[in-house]
């Protein structure tokens, strides 16, 4: 076997993030943590991660999406404009939703709209 292989068949012992002495991390990290009182996109995002796993996880995950949208900054000289929690959430609802129909198509079904409760 080569080493490569050897590699792909290890054995993982834990999924949890390594403390590290990066002091970039350690920082988007802590922007990151307080992303929970935010009313913005990210809050939003970081909150329905932490309803999914667990809070350190959720901390990672929205600290790497804070990074993906500094290096896309950085890189490209653009404004990042945040769109705000109301229109995330109404994005996400509209791919859940999308998401749903296919799988109900998929199974011989059709949704259909509830209506409105006044």
């Amino acid at each position: 076997m080569s080493r490569d292989e050897d590699f792909r068949r290890a054995k993982v012992l834990s999924g949890a993030s390594k403390r590290t002495a990066n002091r970039a991390a350690q920082a988007l990290k802590m922007a990151a943590a307080n992303l929970r009182n935010s009313q913005s996109a990210l809050g939003a995002y970081y909150r329905r991660l932490c309803a999914r796993m667990d809070k350190p996880r959720a901390i990672t995950a929205c600290a790497h999406k804070l990074a993906r949208l500094i290096y896309t900054m950085l890189t490209t000289g653009e404004e990042h404009v945040d769109q705000g929690q109301a229109q995330y959430e109404e994005r996400y609802r509209q791919r859940v939703v999308q998401n749903l129909t296919k799988k109900a198509e998929k199974l011989g079904f059709q949704l259909v709209p509830a209506p409105e409760i006044a």
